[in-house]
């Protein structure tokens, strides 16, 4: 097989674990990422927020490149939300350690938002459930000296070493992972962007 290199998309966005869930079902993109501002508003709800923030991602980057390279946009979100609070990216290590703590023996609620914007704009919404087992201090320390944490909504990467705090999901793993995948999927035909077309015979 050879990869057909022509981009589909834009992917306002430079998460590697998003290019790798796009990678798998064939879509070929350019990546243009853009900031916004992440601070959830006054009373906003976790779900309100989240795909408040995807919108903006894509709205920036349509707004920027959409005359330039005349491609549709895609941006996705993702926070992790316990009883209500939104626990995104930790600003140093006493916040992820605050963060994991609090998550520890509990069923929390990771939500994905995903913007397409082209013609018109499609969005669309994935909460996942995800249950820790109760974790030490020790261990929750260790890990945060692996550094893999630092960048990610929670303070960890259930692809990655933090499965090992992760006793049961339900839910799009690849949601939790920050992009999920059948719901992006559903965007992208609805857009009329075809799947696997990043891959070709050989």
């Amino acid at each position: 097989m050879t990869l057909n290199n022509k981009p589909q998309i834009i992917l306002a966005s430079q998460s590697p674990r998003r290019r790798e869930l796009l990678n798998q079902i064939g879509i070929t993109f350019i990546i243009r990422s853009v900031e916004v501002d992440e601070h959830p508003l006054q009373g906003e709800a976790a779900k309100d927020y989240v795909a408040r923030v995807a919108a903006e991602k894509s709205l920036a980057a349509f707004n920027r490149y959409d005359t330039e390279l005349d491609l549709p946009v895609l941006a996705a979100d993702t926070s992790v939300v316990l009883d209500g609070e939104i626990f995104g990216k930790p600003a140093d290590k006493d916040d992820a350690f605050r963060m994991l703590m609090k998550l520890s023996g509990q069923c929390h609620e990771v939500i994905s938002a995903v913007s397409l914007r082209g013609k018109r704009h499609w969005e669309t919404l994935s909460v996942s459930s995800v249950r820790f087992r109760r974790l030490h201090q020790q261990e929750v320390s260790a890990y945060w000296r692996t550094g893999e944490q630092q960048d990610k909504a929670g303070a960890y990467a259930i692809q990655g070493k933090g499965a090992l705090f992760v006793s049961r999901i339900e839910g799009s793993y690849s949601g939790i992972v920050g992009l999920p995948l059948n719901e992006t999927a559903d965007l992208l035909k609805d857009a009329g962007i075809q799947l696997w077309e990043g891959i070709s015979e050989s």
